[in-house]
């Protein structure tokens, strides 16, 4: 439709009708007008999905679902009657063609309306027959490609000028594709109707990244997609606006030591090879040795080309269990690599969030949970020679009174307990043999919610039973620890009444605490957090007798990663922690937070002997990462929230000084020394205002307060370039020093720095 006199036109229609309380007009009725030109022309044969218009080629792409012309480019032809959009540059042509268009609308007005549309030659376009059809296409003209997808869930590069068959093809998408665009540094961005955005490498045909709904918070039906080249965002409109900002991971640093090259998203501890067993984001599966730290094997392809979420191992150990996105568990063995078997519902392929293996009277099995709600269990049947094994049917209780949002966690204690979480913060604790809820857990509301009025996010995503109180079924005592909202930490009573024990956070921060591990006789607490801080607690007696209104003592705490620490696991008979985090790097710690080893380091390790450990005790990249920067007031202006929950945590120590000396220092400058030292330490005492160092250094022989100089301004400062003075030479030395020494005897002052002395007269 072409428009003449554009500013009388709208004036006209903003006088029509109002439909839904906007002025209208139907195509029919604005056809008599004189100022206007309309045509139209067949193209598919079903409704367009896409249209767009390349104004710098002159042509018209549209696409449908109609499989024999799913996408069709247009040339631009000379003539409206031709049916496209701008006519010749012969102006005396292009005012015939009006005319002639002018007095035909004119004779048939509105019957011209409903007149059949023509089609076009087929010299003036080229269709491309697609399986299923086109949904969403994008096309670069720099590039020269032409991208297309589909119900068929398949990206489709194609060249424009040869429609017979794709040059590549993109596999990942597990639902129709409905929005794909070229971006920038060869990178393809897609989205799925299940609201999974993708990106593509153009040059490998490799997916580089995967945004479920769940990790970047898109819910309801997808309306409308766009890139936006300038802030490098993309814009999804489904029953809200969510921008998703694109940022390029940087180069890791050469002296940077990475267990993958994928972000780590669960590791384990295999006791009876004494392995360590990670998995990464893009399906990789590694086997190292936990006393040396080599890397043993290693494959890659899991689960496809879907992302691993969870492992376990089987009683033995000679089997590993591995969890994904693609609704599947997969059990290997994993030093060669070989799937035994593959445990999935027959049409349901809902991501799987957790899974344990358990021994329920003599009867091992598997139990996993995730998106779909409910707890499945497979039993292990050895003599099960089947590669697919199905879940056992759902327990009654979990049909009618389970979770109504997706189990995000799941944790067992022998003989008989099994408690799971969900994204809404309920906790349920069921009995095993029976399949019956025993309890049911509500995580109370928090402020501590993110901003714009949407509530606070009351998701529990790990728990870990106190396994001691548990099995004596102690009514008084807390028995389960479950992160909470605003990164606190819940104990939970169990028994005669399930209610809230205790409720503390362990970072100043509020960062969200992401793992917990407990000692064997939950002595020690040891809980990681998304900023990849290790904070040790002692809960022996913890909520032993009922409610605590204080958080209990803490031991310890040190930075072990720099990003969320995904998963934590204490290997009792070494005395040793086990941590991986998305920062790509799977490490060993001594339970006191001494730095062993980064599993794929150069230098390999012996645990058994401390001085083999890595040095420093503290890794590289968490030294000089800001957010591990002691507090300081010149540090306080404008300082992020990072810094911030970091010098909050230092304030809570005190400062210790050392009075003693030893004993043997009897030069006649002791005590001037020793003088300055303590007028030294009480200045920095009333500078800092009860600042110190960390109470709980790891490395020994550190000093237990920072050290100050003060600087004083030279008395006198030799000129530039002046010629020393060489009289003193072939005097008497010593004679000289006793000179310089009594001369210093009588300075009542004495200053850390050295003042310029004129040389000595003789």
């Amino acid at each position: 439709m072409s428009l003449a006199s554009v500013g009388e036109l709208l004036r006209t229609w903003k006088k029509m009708p109002k439909v839904e309380n906007m002025p209208s007009i139907a195509i029919h009725n604005a056809m008599a007008s004189p100022n206007v030109k309309y045509i139209r022309w067949k193209v598919h044969g079903d409704w367009v999905t896409q249209l767009n218009y390349y104004d710098s080629m002159k042509i018209i792409i549209s696409s449908s679902n109609h499989e024999p012309t799913a996408l069709v480019i247009g040339k631009e032809q000379n003539s409206w009657h031709g049916g496209c959009a701008m006519g010749t540059t012969n102006i005396k042509q292009k005012m015939e063609t009006i005319r002639n268009v002018r007095e035909h609308v004119r004779s048939k007005k509105c019957q011209a309306a409903h007149a059949l549309p023509q089609r076009r030659a087929d010299c003036d376009q080229t269709v491309f027959c697609v399986y299923k059809g086109v949904k969403a296409f994008s096309f670069c003209k720099r590039k020269n490609l032409l991208l297309t997808g589909g119900k068929d869930r398949i990206i489709r590069v194609w060249s424009p000028y040869l429609p017979g068959k794709p040059t590549g093809m993109l596999r990942s998408h597990t639902a129709p594709v409905i929005y794909i665009h070229i971006a920038e540094e060869n990178r393809v961005l897609s989205m799925s109707s299940d609201n999974t955005v993708k990106i593509w490498d153009l040059e490998t045909h490799s997916c580089c990244f995967t945004a479920s709904s769940k990790a970047s918070g898109i819910k309801g039906e997808l309306t409308a997609c766009l890139y936006l080249p300038g802030p490098r965002a993309l814009c999804v409109a489904t029953d809200t606006v969510a921008f998703l900002h694109l940022k390029l991971r940087p180069v890791p640093e050469s002296h940077l030591e990475l267990s993958h090259q994928e972000p780590v998203v669960c590791c384990g501890y295999n006791p009876t090879f004494r392995h360590v067993v990670s998995c990464s984001e893009a399906s990789m599966v590694k086997v190292w040795d936990c006393e040396t730290g080599r890397q043993l094997s290693e494959f890659v392809g899991a689960h496809g080309h879907a992302g691993i979420t969870c492992l376990t191992f089987d009683s033995s150990g000679r089997r590993l269990i591995t969890g994904g996105r693609d609704g599947c568990l997969k059990i290997w063995s994993y030093n060669n690599g070989y799937c035994v078997h593959t445990l999935q519902h027959e049409e349901e392929k809902s991501e799987i969030c957790d899974c344990t293996y358990m021994e329920v009277n003599q009867n091992k099995c598997i139990i996993a949970v995730g998106w779909d709600r409910r707890i499945n269990v497979y039993f292990d049947v050895p003599r099960d020679f089947h590669h697919f094994w199905k879940p056992q049917p759902c327990w009654q209780d979990d049909l009618n009174q389970g979770h109504k949002e997706d189990i995000l966690c799941v944790a067992q204690c022998p003989p008989f307990l099994l408690a799971t979480s969900s994204y809404d913060g309920e906790i349920i604790v069921w009995n095993v043999i029976s399949g019956h809820m025993y309890c049911k857990l509500n995580t109370p509301g928090s402020s501590y919610g993110p901003d714009h009025g949407e509530g606070p996010d009351l998701s529990v995503s790990c728990l870990a039973f106190l396994k001691t109180r548990a099995v004596k079924l102690d009514s008084v005592a807390a028995s389960l620890i479950a992160n909470g909202p605003g990164g606190s930490v819940n104990f939970w009573r169990l028994f005669s009444g399930a209610s809230l024990g205790a409720n503390f956070t362990p970072s100043t921060g509020k960062a969200q605490v992401s793992c917990i591990a407990v000692t064997a006789g939950d002595e020690l607490a040891y809980l990681a957090d998304q900023q990849g801080f290790v904070h040790v607690y002692d809960v022996q007696k913890y909520g032993l007798w009922g409610s605590e209104l204080q958080a209990p003592k803490k031991v310890t705490f040190w930075r072990a990663h720099v990003s969320t620490v995904t998963a934590l696991e204490l290997i009792e008979e070494e005395s040793i922690l086990l941590s991986s985090s998305l920062d790509r790097t799977v490490r060993l710690w001594s339970k006191d937070g001494a730095h062993i080893g980064t599993f794929g380091q150069k230098s390999l390790w012996d645990i058994f002997t401390p001085v083999s450990w890595s040095h420093p005790r503290v890794p590289f990249e968490s030294l000089t990462d800001p957010q591990s920067m002691p507090a300081h007031l010149v540090l306080d202006i404008d300082a992020p929230d990072g810094h911030t929950a970091e010098r909050q945590e230092q304030e809570r120590a005190t400062i210790t000084e050392e009075e003693t000396r030893p004993s043997n220092l009897q030069s006649p400058e002791d005590s001037i020394v020793e003088a300055e030292a303590k007028v030294d330490r009480e200045q920095w005492s009333a500078f800092s205002h009860g600042r110190s160092v960390w109470e709980n250094m790891p490395e020994p022989g550190w000093p237990r307060i920072y050290q100050t100089l003060r600087c004083h301004e030279v008395a006198c400062v030799s000129a530039p370039g002046e010629k020393p003075d060489v009289s003193a030479i072939a005097s008497d030395l010593f004679h000289v020093n006793v000179l310089t020494r009594d001369r210093e005897a009588a300075l009542p002052e004495r200053s850390f720095l050295p003042t310029a002395v004129s040389p000595p007269e003789l």
